[in-house]
């Protein structure tokens, strides 16, 4: 076929689908097949392949035996990365050791094509300030080792069967929000007392929480909260929960008294503009016509989780102890104005409020009566603070 001066040349549809038409020196092909991608082995041939958000064909072209073309699951998980993580339940000390191992091929988050991540750990359901922790940041990298554990105190079996594990790794940036790179999530059930469980699992886009609520804390303080299941209003007050306390008991025969020892306090509820408290704990044991023993610890600031570690004294005979109440209030402190109270919890040989769940008051009856039965002997134990009034000999 002749071609005329100033004309383009044409190329019949034929001529076009047995050349390459990659940019390049003109090349033949082998077959047309190859312009499309093969399923992997064990995939049927009527599954539809997956499709990127403008339609198009997604396919990965390594990490394939024999130089197949793989397709991506549809939900694109593996483009965020993998992460690898281990979960311990430590049922005698209540508490769920958390240990992040390291994560692989994450998504670059930063112009230089690496991101500086690092991990953040959220109970569902919980206020997110009280029950986050975070690993370090590692710099310019998408295949961190953290090799870290984060530890949850005043876990109960109850936590273990209700509550779900949310694992979000994020890019930290210095100028700006820090974004989001994945998440995965591990129901706690699944987890057996006392046997570490490890998991390599890929990290999936933010997942909606779901029914959630989201309430204004503060006035440039926001909360998402996941909430559990509808209950009975009735019901709304007893589990209202402001945070886990650890209390020890001992009854002294040398010295003739209670010794009362403040451990620590977990998941606090926050009571402060930043989104934390300046926890202080307070014991009374009554009645007292006195008013003589009322024992404080020192303030722990910005925290939700504070570790006191003291203990205090009440002189008293065996006999009597059976006839008093130990009233335990946790308060925020603050400056130039009256404190926050944050809740609070009774022991004694009845713990019968009609405010506590019957999970919590056995949960205090038997500690106060171990205490009776066991002189001499320190019994450490987890308890829920309610957001119960204190009466008026406990007002700050």
């Amino acid at each position: 076929m002749t071609q005329r001066r100033g004309e383009k040349p044409t190329i019949s549809i034929q001529e076009h689908m047995a050349i390459d038409v990659c940019p390049g020196p003109i090349q033949p092909i082998k077959q047309i097949s190859d312009y499309f991608p093969r399923y992997p082995r064990g995939l049927p041939p009527t599954a539809p392949p997956a499709l990127g958000r403008a339609g198009s064909l997604r396919s990965s072209a390594s990490g394939c035996a024999g130089g197949l073309t793989c397709l991506l699951h549809v939900s694109s998980t593996a483009t965020l990365g993998t992460l690898e993580f281990s979960l311990l339940y430590d049922q005698e000390n209540n508490a769920l050791h958390c240990t992040i191992n390291k994560a692989k091929g994450l998504k670059p988050m930063d112009h230089n094509g690496l991101s500086d991540p690092y991990v953040k750990l959220h109970l569902l359901p919980g206020a997110s300030k009280a029950n986050k922790l975070r690993t370090k940041t590692l710099r310019n990298t998408l295949n961190p080792v953290w090799s870290e554990t984060l530890t949850y105190y005043g876990i109960t079996d109850e936590d273990m069967v209700r509550k779900t594990l949310r694992i979000s790794v994020c890019d930290e940036d210095k100028f700006r929000h820090n974004e989001f790179i994945g998440e995965t999530r591990i129901p706690l059930k699944k987890l057996k007392p006392n046997q570490t469980k490890n998991f390599y699992n890929c990290l999936e886009k933010q997942l909606p929480v779901s029914p959630c609520t989201l309430l204004q804390t503060h006035t440039h303080h926001r909360h998402l909260l996941y909430r559990p299941p509808q209950i009975d209003k009735t019901d709304d007050k007893s589990l209202e929960e402001r945070g886990r306390i650890m209390i020890s008991l001992k009854y002294s025969s040398q010295k003739c008294g209670l010794v009362v020892g403040i451990i620590r306090c977990a998941h606090l509820a926050a009571m402060d503009a930043n989104g934390f408290s300046d926890p202080y704990v307070k014991t009374y044991l009554k009645p007292d016509e006195n008013k003589k023993s009322k024992h404080k610890t020192a303030v722990k600031k910005k925290t939700l989780n504070p570790e006191f570690n003291e203990e205090f004294f009440y002189e008293i005979k065996y006999t009597e102890l059976s006839k008093k109440t130990l009233e335990v209030t946790v308060w925020d402190y603050d400056i130039g104005k009256s404190n926050d109270f944050i809740g609070t919890l009774q022991l004694d040989s009845s713990c019968g409020t009609p405010v506590l769940s019957s999970l919590a008051s056995g949960s205090r009856l038997k500690h106060w009566f171990d205490c009776l039965k066991n002189k001499d002997k320190k019994i450490e134990r987890w308890h829920t603070l309610t957001n119960e009034l204190p009466g008026s000999g406990f007002n700050d």
